[in-house]
This record gives structure tokens, C-alpha cells and sequence, in this order.
């Protein structure tokens, strides 16, 4: 039986080395699952998060991965101590998914969670959570728009042990694989995550193992406290009230209807509460939040609009409260599907967030992101083999922040970057496409101080029948919001054209079809500016008429600033609205 530590004294030099260590462990568990994993969604894209908890199940560091699966990591880390508690043993792994049962997010994200154990005493976890390229469902790929239940979206997975005191349970893993359209990808990438969980579970014990075990747990339990002192200290400063946020979706995959995500946030001395109180129901569509995920979007959006070294472990949110009335698009029920809620409602949730706190302290708002617009292809290669394809390379334009223009083409909001846009060389290798055209659009990013990203256009052939999966949130109406006097950025645009007959073909908003060969053109949602348009420095505007981003007519209606014919510099500016538009420095 171990005893408590007893006069534990923190060193603050000790701490910090030993976040720095176990951020480190992260690190190199990321690298591990990038250079081994078979699917491209992996080695390619990095859609996937190490993290490791202490005993009680608390993420105490997440270097590695997607903000998205930062706050929603320990619901399932917990839910394992819920069902297994005191019968956890060295060697052991469990592996989870389902949002209901077992703290999962949603149904294509899979974690694997390995107990760390330094002598014969449980002291933490190592976990990689990782979205699988197909588990089963209605549709491959895993994104089921037509589902109206969780059971349309694939194979649910409660807590399982998969290994056994070091013993893989081989019919436990032929049953994962009967179940995925990719078993020779998943084999792999199941085999992959085995290798992050247990090098981090090694180095996680290795590391303890140096402080002595009491003192290593006495120092984990410091981290979280050091994480809720630096997130109490930054709230603080936060002047205190309660504020509004909202945001919404036109549809529900199947009609156009309002979804609206309602958001009251309180800040009282140094906590802070989010409210989502009218919040629309949950919707018949693969459009609605578990809890795990609605938390790690809130945590997010807090995030991303406070200093940057505030500690991104659970301790830090032990001040954040969250109200998500259950049967709403922020906490539903059984048995709504929901495979899409790392994207929507997320991006929902998080601006809305994003608006509220903009009101509270205007210097430290985002402006929102193009919502994305991108199909999955899945079919067979010309070899006969199973592929399943995500056109990232159309991804959409990033909002502005105060001091920074949004970035030119990014992926989706939730991940704030993470996920990693592949070589355009290397999906033509992978896959049996041609891609003819990506280049930054023209006139499509809001405008501001600091304006926001411009998105793609894009154009790519199929070179086989595939069966085509559309998810068009960014198409129908802008959704990139602009803040602090910043304009919105373009919606986003799509066509489809089969290569055979040459004739466009109506493609849904959401929704399943079968093609033959076909030719993909499309435009993507662009990001919101930040500030006043008339406020940014004109060799900025300037520079983006250079570059193609601006038109010279855009950048006189826009930004009240005039560029000469030659296209070189700046002619002269215009007054608009009684204002003296800022000087140009000479620019050859």
C-alpha cells in the first residue's frame, strides 16, 4: 500500500522540466504513429492525438494531436476506470469508442489507452486517439449522411480489453477488422497505435520512476493545480458579466431548417460558466455533439482566446463550467447519430463561444473560419483494392486574428491547423486522381485590418466509378464571420461534372451518390477579417493585388485604396465615410 507524500515541497524548475518531459513523450508517440500507420489519414494527415493522463484519468499533457480531442481525451480514460477499476494490470490495453457508453466523441475515433504502472503501482495512462479511415456503417469512410441512428454510423465499441496482461485477444481483434471495408489499413494502424501507447506508457514510467513514485505522483497531481492557478489568474483579469454568443447551421442533412447554437457565458470573479440554454434539439442528422465533444470544443474556443502558456491540461479547465441540456445538438441523446460532430456542430459551438468572449475582450477575438465544403470519395483502385479519399486539398480559409491575416488554406476550425493538408503529389501517387488546378481565390476573403484566408479554387478527376459522399456546410451562405468591423468571408461553391457524358450533375448538400469518372470543381469557404478594412496598412493591400488575392477593383471598394495601372504601387487613396484612409510608404 503506498502513503500520501507527506511535506511535499513543489520545485517549480522540477515542474516545468517535467511538463516539458511528458509533452516530449507525446512528441515522439506522434512520430511513431506517423512514420508506422498504414492509412494515409495517418502517415499523411496526422488525424489523430497522444495524450497521457495520471491515475485518476486528467490529461496532464497533449503536445501532439488535434485541439478537437484535447478536452474530450479523459471521458474515455475515465470511462475505463469506471468499468475496469481494480482490475487494471501491467500489459493490459483497452480500446473504446462509443459516445454514449464509453466517453467517446464520436464513432470513427478510436482510443487506445494503456495503463503505466512503475513498481507494480498504477500511476497514469498513455492513450492515442485516432480516427479510423472506415469502421462498417452505411457509407465507406465512415461519414453516413444518410444515418438517422448511431447504428447507421458503424461498429460500437464500449470498453473493451483487447490486450490481457500482454496478451493480444485475437478474437477480439478479427472482430475489429470483420467490421472495416480497409481491414489490411486498420490492421496496420491498429498495430501502429499499439507502438505510441506503449513507448509512452515506458517513458511516462521511466520519467516517474526518476522523481520515486510518491514524489512523481505528488508531481502530477501539480501539474493540474499549476494548470487551474495559471487558468484562475488569466479569468481574472477578465472583467466580470454575462454576454451572448450564437451561431447556426441551415440545415439538418436532409431539409433546410435554422440549427441554432445558443451560448451564455458568465464571468464571475475567476470561473466561468457556458451556458447552452436554447440550443436547438438534437436534429434527425449526423449533426449532433456528445458531451465529451461539446466540452472539448468549449475548452478549445477558451483556449485559443487566452495566452498561449497557459498550461493545455485538464487542471486548467477545473474552472470552466458547462451547462448542455440533454436532448439538444450540444448533448444528445440515444440513439441520434452523430459521426459528424467533430466538424458540426463543433465549428457551431466554438463560434459561438468566439462570439461571446469577443464581446467581453474585442483585442483577443477570432474571426471565424470558412466552414467546410469537401466530398469523400471511396471505390477501388485500378488494382481492385479498397480506397477511401478526402479532398482536403479544397479545405477552406481560416478567420483573422488581431495582428495576423487568416491563413490562406487550412483545415477544419476544430483543429485550429493540426491536421496536416498532404502533397498534392503524393495523393495522385495514392490515389486515382488528377488534380488540375489549386490556387488561392480571388476576392473571396473577408476583408479587415487583418484580413481573413482566401480558401482554394480547386479541380480534380476521379479516374474511377466511386461512390461519392458530399457535406456541403460552407456552400449555401457565408459562414467565416468577420469581427471588430471586419467583413465576412465568400461562401463557398461546388460543381459536379461526369467525364463520360459531360453533364453537370445537382449534387446535395449532404447525401450519397454513385459515379462513374467525374470531374470535381470547386471553391472554398473563405475566413472573416479582423477590424476595419480601412485600418489596414496599404502595401498589405497592395501585396495581396500582387499576388492575386485582391482584385484592383476589390481593393478600391474594400479598402478605399487605389492601386496605379502598372499594378506597382499605390496611386493614391480615397476617403470613405469622412474617414482619412493611413498613407502608403513608397512602394516600387
Amino acid at each position: 500500500m503506498m502513503t500520501a507524500v507527506t511535506s511535499f515541497k513543489c520545485d517549480p524548475v522540477a515542474l516545468a522540466i517535467l511538463q516539458r518531459q511528458l509533452n516530449h513523450i507525446t512528441l515522439q508517440m506522434g512520430t511513431i504513429m506517423t512514420r508506422t500507420a498504414r492509412s494515409p489519414i495517418f502517415s499523411q494527415s496526422h488525424d489523430f492525438s497522444c495524450f497521457l493522463s495520471d491515475r485518476h484519468g486528467s490529461t496532464v499533457a497533449q503536445a501532439d494531436g488535434l485541439p478537437i480531442h484535447s478536452g474530450g481525451g479523459g471521458f474515455g480514460v475515465r470511462a475505463v476506470l469506471r468499468d475496469f477499476g481494480g482490475d487494471i494490470h501491467p500489459g493490459d490495453v483497452f480500446l473504446l469508442s462509443d459516445p454514449y457508453e464509453a466517453g467517446g466523441n464520436h464513432l470513427p475515433d478510436w482510443k487506445m489507452i494503456e495503463p503505466v504502472f512503475v513498481d507494480g503501482v498504477h500511476v497514469g495512462f498513455s492513450s492515442n486517439l485516432a480516427h479510423q479511415s472506415d469502421i462498417g456503417g452505411g457509407a465507406a469512410g465512415t461519414y453516413n449522411t444518410a444515418a438517422t441512428e448511431i447504428f447507421h454510423e458503424g461498429i460500437r465499441l464500449p470498453v473493451l480489453r483487447l490486450i490481457e496482461k500482454g496478451k493480444r485477444r485475437d478474437d477480439l481483434w478479427r472482430l475489429l477488422l470483420l467490421n472495416s471495408r480497409t481491414p489490411d489499413l486498420m490492421e496496420g494502424d491498429l498495430g501502429a497505435m499499439l507502438g505510441t501507447t506503449r513507448v509512452g506508457a515506458d517513458r511516462m514510467a521511466s520519467v516517474i520512476g526518476e522523481l520515486g513514485l510518491e514524489q512523481g505522483l505528488a508531481y502530477l497531481d501539480e501539474l493540474l493545480n499549476y494548470g487551474d492557478r495559471r487558468m484562475r489568474q488569466a479569468l481574472a483579469k477578465m472583467p466580470e458579466g454575462v454576454w451572448t454568443g450564437y451561431d447556426m447551421s441551415d440545415n439538418d442533412c436532409f431539409s433546410r431548417v435554422d440549427v441554432e447554437t445558443h451560448v451564455k457565458v458568465t464571468k464571475s470573479s475567476d470561473t466561468i460558466t457556458f451556458d447552452f440554454t436554447g440550443t436547438s434539439p438534437q436534429i434527425r442528422g449526423f449533426k449532433n455533439s456528445s458531451l465529451a465533444n461539446t466540452y472539448s470544443c468549449v475548452y478549445v474556443a477558451l483556449a485559443s482566446f487566452l495566452p498561449e502558456d497557459i498550461p493545455r491540461n485538464e487542471g486548467a479547465f477545473r474552472a470552466v463550467s458547462i451547462v448542455a441540456p440533454e436532448g439538444t445538438t450540444v448533448n444528445a441523446m440515444a440513439p441520434a447519430p452523430m459521426t459528424m460532430n467533430t466538424m458540426f456542430p463543433a465549428q457551431d459551438i466554438m463560434n459561438a463561444c468566439w462570439d461571446a468572449l469577443a464581446k467581453i475582450q474585442p483585442e483577443n477575438a477570432c474571426a471565424g473560419w470558412g466552414k467546410s465544403s469537401y466530398p469523400v470519395s471511396s471505390g477501388r483502385n485500378l488494382a481492385g483494392e479498397r480506397f477511401v479519399l478526402y479532398h482536403w486539398h479544397s479545405s477552406q480559409g481560416g478567420g483573422a486574428i488581431n495582428g495576423r491575416d487568416g491563413f490562406s488554406m487550412i483545415s477544419h476550425q476544430t483543429t485550429l491547423g493540426g491536421l496536416t493538408i498532404p502533397n498534392v503529389e503524393g495523393y495522385e501517387h495514392a490515389y486515382p486522381i488528377k488534380i488540375h488546378r489549386q490556387e488561392m481565390r480571388c476576392d473571396a476573403a473577408g476583408a479587415g485590418e487583418f484580413r481573413g484566408g482566401p480558401g482554394v479554387d480547386y479541380e480534380v478527376e476521379t479516374l474511377v466509378p466511386v461512390e461519392n459522399n458530399s457535406r456541403g456546410e460552407g456552400l449555401h451562405r457565408q459562414t467565416g464571420c468577420g469581427v471588430n468591423g471586419g467583413d465576412w468571408g465568400a461562401k463557398g461553391e461546388l460543381k459536379l461534372i461526369e467525364t463520360a457524358s459531360g453533364q453537370a450533375v445537382e449534387c446535395p448538400q449532404y447525401g450519397l451518390m454513385q459515379l462513374g469518372p467525374f470531374r470535381l470543381s470547386m471553391s472554398s469557404a473563405a475566413g472573416g477579417g479582423w477590424g476595419s478594412p480601412f485600418d489596414r496598412d496599404p502595401d498589405a493591400v497592395l501585396r495581396d493585388v500582387r499576388d492575386g488575392l485582391v482584385s484592383p477593383s476589390a481593393a478600391l471598394e474594400a479598402y478605399g485604396v487605389e492601386i496605379s495601372s502598372d499594378g506597382k504601387r499605390v496611386a493614391s487613396l480615397r476617403a470613405r465615410e469622412g474617414r482619412t484612409p493611413r498613407t502608403s510608404s513608397a512602394v516600387a
